[in-house]
C-alpha cells in the first residue's frame, strides 16, 4: 500500500518571534553620568581658582568689598584650626593677597593684622581640640582624623620639639596638624602661645611681604599660576626631604 504523497506547496516558515529592537534609557543614561560631569565641574572651578588666586581673588573683592576681609579671615583660621580642612590655601592665597594689596585691593596693615590673628586664633582652638582628644587621636579610630598625617606631624614634632610649632607655619598639612599634636603632647599652653603668635607673625607677614613685592612684577604676573606651583613645591620640601631620609 502506497502512502499518499502530499502535494508541493509553499513551505510555510516555522513562526519566529522577532526581537524588538533595544531601547537606550537616555534619561537612566543621563542620570547615572550626570554626578560625574558635576563633580569634574567642580574640581576643574577649584583648580582653576587655585591656580588663578590673583584674578579671583581681586573679582570677588571687587563684588563684596570689606567682606572680603572676613572672608578671608575665616579660610585662615579653617586651614590652621580644624584637622579636617588641611586641603585650604594657605602660602599661595597669602602671597596673591600681598600681591592685590600692593595694587590697592587692600588695606596692608588690616590685612596683616586680621590674618595673624585668624592665624594665632586657629592654632589655638586646634590646640584646645587635641587636648580634649587626648593621646586617643593616635588609635586611628577617631574618624575625622587621618592617621598617615597625624603620625608624619608627630615625628616632625618628635624631631624638632617646641620649635615645630614656629616652623611647621610654613609647612602645609603639617601646619594644620601641629598645634593639634601639641595639645595632646605636655606641651604647656604658655610655651605653645609664645610659638603659636611669633609663627603666625612671622608667617602671614612674610607670605605677604613677598606678594607685595614680587606680585605685580610683570613676569610674576604673566606667569601667575607656575608662581602658585612653585610656592606649593618649594612648601612641601622639606615633606619630601624627611620622606626620602626615611628611605
Amino acid at each position: 500500500m502506497t502512502t499518499p504523497v502530499r502535494p508541493a506547496g509553499r513551505i510555510r516558515p516555522r513562526h519566529v518571534l522577532a526581537t524588538p529592537p533595544r531601547t537606550v534609557n537616555r534619561a537612566l543614561i543621563d542620570s547615572r553620568i550626570r554626578p560625574f560631569a558635576g563633580g569634574r565641574a567642580v574640581l576643574e572651578t577649584i583648580v582653576d581658582i587655585f591656580l588663578h588666586l590673583d584674578r579671583h581673588l581681586g573679582e570677588f573683592a571687587k563684588s563684596y568689598g570689606s567682606w572680603t576681609y572676613g572672608f578671608l579671615f575665616l579660610i585662615v583660621f579653617l586651614e590652621t584650626g580644624l584637622v579636617v580642612t588641611p586641603f585650604l590655601p594657605g602660602d599661595s592665597l597669602l602671597f596673591a593677597c600681598g600681591a592685590l594689596a600692593a595694587t590697592g585691593g587692600f588695606d596692608p596693615l588690616t590685612l596683616f593684622g586680621l590674618l595673624s590673628a585668624a592665624a594665632i586664633l586657629g592654632d589655638t582652638v586646634n590646640y584646645a581640640i587635641g587636648k580634649a582628644i587626648g593621646p586617643r587621636a593616635f588609635s586611628g579610630k577617631v574618624r575625622f582624623l587621618k592617621h598617615e598625617h597625624l603620625m608624619r606631624t608627630h615625628a616632625f614634632y618628635e624631631r624638632h620639639g617646641g620649635k615645630t610649632i614656629f616652623l611647621a607655619r610654613f609647612v602645609p598639612i603639617i601646619r594644620t596638624f601641629a598645634p593639634f599634636v601639641a595639645g595632646i603632647g605636655t606641651m604647656s599652653y604658655p610655651r605653645f602661645l609664645a610659638y603659636n603668635v611669633v609663627g603666625a607673625v612671622a608667617w602671614v607677614g612674610g607670605c605677604l611681604l613677598a606678594g607685595y613685592a614680587f606680585g605685580n612684577i610683570p613676569v610674576v604676573k604673566e606667569n601667575f599660576s607656575l608662581v602658585i606651583l612653585g610656592i606649593v613645591a618649594v612648601s612641601l620640601l622639606p615633606l619630601v626631604v624627611a620622606y626620602l631620609r626615611k628611605k
